[in-house]
């Protein structure tokens, strides 16, 4: 009778064991849970309607080779040890061309170095006469900031 009991007892003691282990284990279930973290970290490849691309600012119609190129000679021309001379670039593929004309000096802005510019964009649309600023980071890197439609300026 002593040793019913004490299996008895040793049966509920094992059985409160693994409850108090399966409740230990619970809230630690959700540490395990496997999240992709590559849905949080953008690819770079993304495309949304509402973050623009930077072509778009100088042109809707210009394609990821358009703005390859143009980017290349905005970055010819507003380069502060240049020359200060206009720089064209075109695409035959597409048809788009352009050029940037920088205007004034380089200055710096918030650890970057930025310039003004006057840039004509067209081919395959009518040309669109721009005025704008780009800024050039530490790495080297241009980004277009303003740029609207230019209007000359009428001496009067």
């Amino acid at each position: 009778m002593a040793s019913a009991n004490i299996e008895r007892a040793t049966r509920s003691v094992a059985r409160a064991a693994r409850l108090c282990l399966v409740l230990a284990a619970l809230p630690l279930a959700g540490c395990a849970t496997a999240i992709p973290l590559a849905s949080f970290m953008g690819s770079g490849s993304d495309v949304t309607g509402s973050i623009p691309s930077p072509s778009a600012k100088l042109s809707p119609m210009l394609d990821a080779e358009d703005w390859r190129r143009a980017k290349g000679a905005m970055g010819l021309a507003l380069d502060p040890q240049g020359n200060g001379a206009p720089v064209s670039w075109d695409n035959a593929k597409s048809g788009a061309r352009g050029s940037f004309t920088p205007v004034g000096e380089a200055r710096p802005v918030d650890d970057r170095i930025c310039r003004a510019f006057l840039a004509d964009v067209g081919g395959a649309v009518p040309v669109r006469a721009l005025q704008g600023t780009a800024c050039r980071d530490k790495s080297g890197e241009w980004t277009l900031g303003d740029v609207k439609p230019w209007t000359a300026q009428r001496a009067g």
